[in-house]
């Protein structure tokens, strides 16, 4: 499964991805050519992030590196299990090898001592952070091993190892991915412990007993039937209190076989089928998360890299006019509604311009309004124009920007409130720009407009006067 995992195009990509930022921890590649090829083969951002690092690693020869250590974690598993077995096989010799006399209790903790002592690790390194635990199990052995076979010292193993690892730690697959390798060898392991047991069992006499200097009989009786108690359950049988106080030699064949099978059952039921467990629950629970070995998109270095993408993109026009139809100029409300009032307003103009214009009587400045064009002071300006009807709306606008539609839609909102509209283009550079205005009023539709780079000409006296 994990070296499944290796072959995963996700998850090769992922860590492909995680090594040429590690790499470019000790300073920028050169990636001019690598952004744009990415950004010209899709439009996701992530993925052309990964496409970047992609094309940097096959220049770098990371994606080499990586296909020679999945040639080899293969055949370094198999080496390593090939030792543990050995091992296995070492430690069934020391019990049944030899003389025909087995201590079962010495036996017992020397086959599942040290699996117990790793097991215990391995769970606490489940709950704790500690990296320790991680690097002193087999899976962590195989990896380490794998890389040095597969690019010595000198190569890019120890990045992409550092990518790996770092992927799935942030899933919190660490201990699943290790511990399946782990696991999956200590089973391996006892499969050959057992066979090679049984075998010896089978087909040479043994004396089974126990033996002490310091502690009671009775307790070897309640240790016994405690550790029998689980085997029990699947069939194996454990030896009653006369069996288990017999002197050594003296138990019947039968008691005999009874204490060879009690200390096989304890062997398949507190070593083997944990770790056979053990190794299923591992492999679903990388089977469920794989998803999760992504890259943290929300780091610094992904975010620049994102930044750089979307500034190549090409600008997006939100707003674009698809030719619309000429519109028909609003009728303005009937005279009974208005009110003898003149509205000035100042509309999207710029910053640095002086309001309100000194060319503006005095007494009409004292009331003269000014809006950014958002949606907030485009609708408060609506609002006050429905409550006061003013016979005549003199709009200021900058005669050198360009009107747009949400200029045409608050102007013709505007005329819904007044008797008529009229528009003072102030600050005009040039003729030119007057009649830009001149003409987009007419194609708009809305041609009936005062409109005039001159105040004295957009506005006449009489509306000026109160």
């Amino acid at each position: 499964m994990t070296n499944t995992a290796l072959r995963d195009p996700a998850f090769t990509d992922a860590v492909i991805t995680e090594a040429i930022r590690w790499t470019e921890q000790n300073g920028p590649l050169d990636d001019a050519q690598a952004l744009r090829t990415a950004a010209s083969r899709t439009a996701d951002s992530h993925r052309q992030v990964t496409e970047r690092a992609l094309l940097l690693g096959e220049r770098i020869g990371l994606q080499p590196e990586l296909a020679r250590a999945r040639q080899w974690a293969p055949w370094v598993l198999i080496g390593i299990s090939a030792l543990i077995v050995l091992a296995g096989l070492g430690l069934a010799g020391n019990v049944v090898g030899g003389e025909r006399h087995i201590n079962v209790i010495v036996a017992l903790a020397s086959l599942l001592g040290l699996h117990a002592l790793t097991l215990l690790l391995w769970l606490v390194g489940l709950w704790l952070p500690l990296g320790s635990f991680n690097t002193a199990s087999l899976g962590w052995i195989w990896l380490s091993l794998t890389a040095r076979v597969a690019g010595g010292k000198r190569g890019q193993a120890p990045v992409l190892v550092r990518a790996a690892t770092g992927l799935l730690s942030r899933a919190k697959l660490l201990p699943w991915s290790f511990g399946l390798v782990s696991h999956g060898i200590w089973s391996l392991s006892f499969a050959v412990v057992l066979a090679a047991m049984l075998f010896a069992l089978a087909f040479r006499s043994y004396t089974l007993s126990w033996e002490t200097t310091i502690l009671e009989p009775e307790f070897f009786v309640r240790a016994v039937q405690a550790l029998g108690w689980a085997p029990a359950k699947l069939g194996f049988p454990v030896p009653d209190a006369a069996t288990v106080m017999a002197a050594p030699g003296a138990a019947s064949t039968g008691g005999q076989r009874t204490w060879a099978l009690w200390l096989t059952g304890c062997i398949v039921v507190y070593g083997l089928l944990p770790r056979l467990a053990l190794v299923l629950l591992s492999a679903g629970i990388l089977r469920s998360r794989r998803k999760a070995l992504q890259p943290d998109w929300h780091e610094a270095y992904y975010r620049k890299l994102l930044a750089r993408f979307a500034a190549m993109a090409p600008a997006a026009i939100v707003d674009a006019d698809p030719g619309r139809l000429r519109g028909a100029m609003p009728l303005s409300l009937p005279a009974s509604e208005l009110h003898d009032a003149l509205f000035v307003l100042g509309f999207e103009l710029p910053p640095d311009m002086p309001w309100p214009p000194a060319a503006l009587p005095a007494e009409v400045a004292a009331q003269a309004l000014r809006i950014d064009g958002s949606a907030p002071a485009r609708r408060a300006l609506l609002d006050q124009l429905a409550r006061v009807h003013p016979r005549t709306v003199l709009m200021v606008c900058h005669a050198a920007s360009s009107p747009d539609r949400g200029t045409e839609r608050f102007l013709r909102e505007v005329l819904a409130h007044c008797g008529e509209c009229r528009l003072w283009l102030a600050d005009s550079p040039d003729a030119n720009a007057t009649q830009r205005w001149l003409d987009w009023l007419r194609d708009t539709g809305l041609e009936r407009i005062t409109a005039s780079d001159r105040l004295d000409a957009a506005l006449s006296e009489s509306a000026i006067a109160p």
